[in-house]
């Protein structure tokens, strides 16, 4: 991998630990010729790739630990610089001294992501391989660090350069037609040019899946429990978290505030949100829970909205559904199916030409509340895809469906050849956006600096 620009030559610091006490902290040092100022350390230059025990001293010579100091030279280390960390016990008070000794031997504070930048620069990480660093140390669940640790190993970005080499190839190929009109020979339909058009088409939209299939598995999904009083919302909130979150009593109005609980269903993070029940009341606590309610409704992903399966659709809920926002998605739950002698089920129904589900369940007794996990993942858009699925950011996303876009007007624009090299040539940069290749530098300072200080 070829270093894509060149990086600062300057000494950074940070404590690579996490705040707080801990058995070991971490400080470490990136920059050129680090090996002498290791020796303003430990008084000796160290050895490479070999963990030394060593004594950190401060300016005049006082102990101020005792640990490990490992020693990587450049260009074999994460950042493709001298890299130096210095491991000690982790106290607050001693990893603070340490990274104060490191400023005055002539390294400035690291800034958030800049490890992890220069790896970049330094061309040890393409850029997909870079964000993967972050999306591992955030992973909520075994699934998404599962697939943060494949991209980090490069699995995304050699499917990214194949789909660039295949672009590549058509781009020269239509050029070629262009430069030479006269020609016998239709380089276009000798080499299946349009066919292979298609299939970059085809594979863009497979990645494609994998990739919003990722992006479920990092931002999960915010569900909010909504209904009137009494209806059970609390009583499916502590089922679905599998243990006694919410208080849950026969008094209307017990849920006060906002509670939130998230869970895993295959993987996938699902923020679940219990809220006041939707009422007129004079009580002015009450009050500010049904605000917070619609609050909370207004940020939804999917609202669940719960009725009591033995009083149906009152004009209370239709009140309800009427204030819902019109883009959110809705399920229906009839609940206390155990109370009304009635087995759980799925039933699809139709208002207004709209497609809807209702769901029957007892949330108190457990009875068909696997049918709403099933509907939660049906409506997130969830389906299996074994270990390949894709950790996407947002800017993933919009980067591949721009190829995508642009290799389906390349097909569209086969008979004005200068349109399909420009829709190639464009989807190819949406390509490259993906790993770094054409990456502005403002880009690369904000997806750096959400990284945390010392990675």
């Amino acid at each position: 991998m070829q270093p894509v620009a060149n990086p600062p030559s300057d000494v950074i610091a940070a404590i690579a630990t996490a705040p707080g006490r801990g058995g070991i902290g971490v400080v470490r040092l990136s920059g050129p010729n680090l090996s002498a100022l290791a020796a303003g350390f430990c008084g000796r230059e160290p050895q490479a790739r070999l963990a030394q025990f060593a004594r950190f001293r401060d300016g005049s010579g006082g102990l101020i630990d005792e640990g490990l100091l490992l020693y990587f030279p450049a260009p074999h280390s994460f950042t493709g610089e001298d890299v130096i960390e210095l491991q000690g016990h982790g106290g607050p008070v001693v990893m603070q001294m340490l990274l104060a000794r490191c400023l005055e031997l002539g390294a400035r504070l690291a800034q958030p992501g800049e490890f992890t930048r220069r790896a970049f620069l330094n061309g040890k990480l393409d850029l997909a391989q870079a964000e993967s660093v972050a999306d591992l140390i955030e992973a909520s669940t075994a699934a998404a660090a599962r697939s943060a640790v494949r991209s980090l190993t490069g699995s995304f970005s050699k499917e990214v350069h194949a789909l660039c080499e295949r672009l590549i190839d058509l781009r020269m190929l239509v050029e070629a037609t262009l430069d030479f009109p006269d020609e016998d020979v239709d380089f276009l339909i000798e080499a299946k040019a349009f066919e292979r058009i298609e299939v970059v088409a085809t594979e863009l939209r497979a990645i494609l899946d994998r990739a919003r299939q990722g992006s479920l598995l990092r931002n999960g999904l915010h569900v909010v429990l909504v209904g009137q009083p009494n209806v059970g919302k609390s009583s499916l909130l502590n089922r679905l978290a599998g243990e006694e979150r919410a208080i849950v009593t026969d008094i209307a109005g017990t849920t006060r505030d906002v509670l939130r609980e998230t869970i895993q269903i295959e993987g996938i993070p699902l923020h679940i949100t219990d809220t006041a029940g939707l009422r007129d009341t004079t009580d002015e606590v009450e009050k500010i829970g049904i605000a917070r309610t619609w609050q909370e409704i207004e940020r939804a992903d999917v609202v669940v909205r719960l009725v009591d399966v033995r009083a149906g659709l009152t004009a209370a809920d239709a009140d309800i559904d009427v204030r819902l926002p019109a883009g959110v998605e809705r399920i229906t739950v009839f609940n206390k199916v155990d109370l009304a002698d009635r087995a759980p089920e799925r039933v699809e129904t139709r208002s207004d030409g709209k497609r809807g589900v209702s769901l029957y369940l007892s949330a108190k007794a457990g009875q068909g509340v696997d049918l709403l996990r099933a509907e939660l993942l049906r409506v997130a858009g969830w389906h299996r895809h074994g270990e390949d699925v894709i950790l996407a950011r947002e800017r993933h996303l919009i980067a591949l469906r721009e190829a995508l876009a642009r290799v389906e007007a390349a097909l569209e624009a086969r008979q004005a050849l200068e349109l399909m090299a420009e829709e190639l040539r464009l989807a190819q940069e949406a390509i490259n956006s993906l790993t770094g290749e054409f990456t502005p530098d403002d880009l690369l300072g904000v997806i750096f600096s959400r990284f945390c200080i010392g990675k």
